[in-house]
C-alpha cells in the first residue's frame, strides 16, 4: 500500500494499484509497477546469472569477514556489494555450465593496510595448518597490534573454517586446528590483518592449498 505524505490530492510512495511511487533526485516519481520480461533470457545473461549465483552463494557465509575487512569502497558501494563485483570479475574461472572459483584469486578482505607478506602455510598431524609470514610492513600502513584473520574451504565438504583476531601481525606463526573430518581433504587457506579498532583491513592473501593430515 502506497503512503500519501502530502495528501490525497500529493504524490505518494510505494504501492499503490498498478502502480509504484519513489523518491528519486528530490522529486516524487510516480510510474507503473514492472512487469517481467517476456523476451527469453539470452546464453550470455543465464552464464552471468550462474556466475553470480555461483560467487554469492560461496560468499555468504564469511559475510561476516567481508562486512569488516572489503572496507576500501565504503562510499560507492556496500562491502558486501563491493566484494561481490571484485569477485565475480576476477575470480571465476570456466566454461558454462561448469563455473567454479579459482581460489588463489578469490578476495575475501580488500582494504589500505599494508598485507601479510610471504605467508606459508604447512600441514601438521592431527589436522593442524601451520601459518607463518613475515612481520615487515609499511611505516603508517600497518602496526605490530594488528590482528590476524585465517579462512579455510574445504571444497569437498563445501564448508568454511574461520578465525579472526587470531594473533597480531608481530606473532609471525600460528597454529590453526580444523576439524579432524578434514584429514584428507585439500583445503584452500587464506590469511588478513586488520586494525586493532577494527577500521583498517589489508587484502586477503591466498597461503595455499594442501592435504589435511
Amino acid at each position: 500500500m502506497g503512503r500519501a505524505i502530502w495528501g490525497t490530492s500529493g504524490g505518494f510512495q510505494g504501492k499503490n494499484g498498478a502502480n509504484v511511487g519513489r523518491w528519486l533526485n528530490g522529486q516524487n516519481i510516480v510510474g507503473p509497477l514492472p512487469h517481467p520480461s517476456q523476451t527469453p533470457p539470452s546464453t550470455a545473461q543465464l552464464n552471468q546469472r550462474a556466475r553470480f549465483g555461483l560467487v554469492t552463494s560461496w560468499l555468504r557465509v564469511v559475510k561476516g569477514v567481508i562486512r569488516i575487512g572489503f572496507n576500501v569502497h565504503k562510499e560507492k558501494a556496500s562491502p558486501w556489494n563491493a566484494a561481490v563485483q571484485y569477485n565475480l570479475e576476477y575470480a571465476v574461472t570456466g566454461v558454462a555450465p561448469n563455473f567454479t572459483m579459482n581460489y588463489p584469486m578469490v578476495l575475501f578482505c580488500k582494504g589500505e593496510l599494508s598485507p601479510p607478506l610471504d605467508v606459508t602455510v604447512a600441514t601438521a598431524a592431527g589436522a593442524n595448518l601451520e601459518f607463518e609470514w613475515d612481520t615487515l610492513f609499511n611505516v603508517g600502513f600497518g602496526a605490530d597490534t594488528d590482528k590476524a584473520t585465517f579462512v579455510v574451504y574445504n571444497p569437498d565438504k563445501d564448508l568454511f573454517v574461520v578465525l579472526a583476531g587470531a594473533v597480531t601481525r608481530v606473532t609471525g606463526t600460528f597454529t590453526m586446528q580444523l576439524p579432524v573430518s578434514f584429514t584428507g581433504d585439500l583445503v584452500q587457506c587464506y590469511m588478513s590483518l586488520l586494525s586493532t579498532d577494527g577500521k583498517v583491513s589489508s587484502d586477503s592473501v591466498f597461503a595455499g592449498a594442501l592435504t589435511v593430515v
